[in-house]
């Protein structure tokens, strides 16, 4: 995952003097003046990604904001054993109460999405749905054998998000990945045993099928539908 940088720059500006009997224009001179570091320990560092790893979930799990001051000053109440400003009950219950509106908004935006698009790509000439509600088109046919769950299989695939985001490619990496079938998500399982050797086929994987209501990783929010291409290359080892 692409992690941007935020660098900011200062720009000095002077001017060449000015004489009473012979006008010069003034010219602008940027000065390269140094930036003060953000971090100047390990702590610093620790203490920056230990903020940004709870921000990226937390927003993963549909929390539209937060008040950074106060988390800022719970951590520092803490560690400096000063008096906490809140009781252990109703921490929990504080939490509890934000992530569990946050999840549920989380899942109507995602799920109207995600339903949306696939009631109208179901109606798209050469798309069939299967009765899981996975979707599939063929984008190369071929004859060959089909595997079976239990079957270890070899396939190059792409994976991408409705927005078009590509989160995994064994195109990118060069190399097709194997794996067996009865080990990856139910969308898969389903799709590849409908699929000859030597076939390529694109399949829309409703979030039930995929990863459900927790997502992976970064790169896949929960309550994703996923649209993988998948190549069969060969079925064994």
């Amino acid at each position: 995952m692409i992690k941007p940088l935020i660098i900011a720059g200062l720009v000095a500006v002077s001017a060449l003097p000015t004489f009473a009997q012979q006008k010069t224009k003034q010219k602008i001179i940027p000065k390269q003046n140094k930036v003060t570091p953000m971090f100047e320990s390990k702590i610093d560092s620790a203490s920056y990604a230990f903020g940004l790893s709870m921000a990226r979930d937390l927003k993963k799990r549909g929390l539209k904001n937060l008040n950074g001051k106060l988390v800022a000053q719970a951590i520092e109440d803490y560690f400096s054993e000063s008096p906490i400003r809140i009781k252990e009950e109703d921490e929990y219950k504080a939490i509890s109460d934000v992530l569990t509106a946050a999840a549920e908004d989380l899942k109507k935006e995602q799920t109207a999405a995600g339903d949306s698009f696939l009631a109208q790509n179901k109606t798209k000439a050469g798309v069939h749905t299967t009765t899981s509600g996975l979707q599939y088109e063929i984008i190369r046919d071929a004859v060959g054998p089909k595997p079976l769950a239990t079957d270890s299989v070899t396939v190059n695939y792409k994976g991408a998000l409705l927005s078009g985001k590509v989160f995994d490619s064994s195109y990118d990496r060069g190399e097709p990945i194997s794996f067996q079938l009865n080990r990856v998500i139910q969308g898969w399982q389903e799709g590849l045993q409908l699929m000859p050797v030597g076939s390529h086929y694109r399949f829309y994987i409703p979030y039930q099928l995929g990863y459900g209501e927790r997502g992976a990783g970064n790169d896949i929010p929960p309550f994703s539908v996923l649209v993988f291409d998948v190549e069969l290359l060969k079925i064994g080892g």
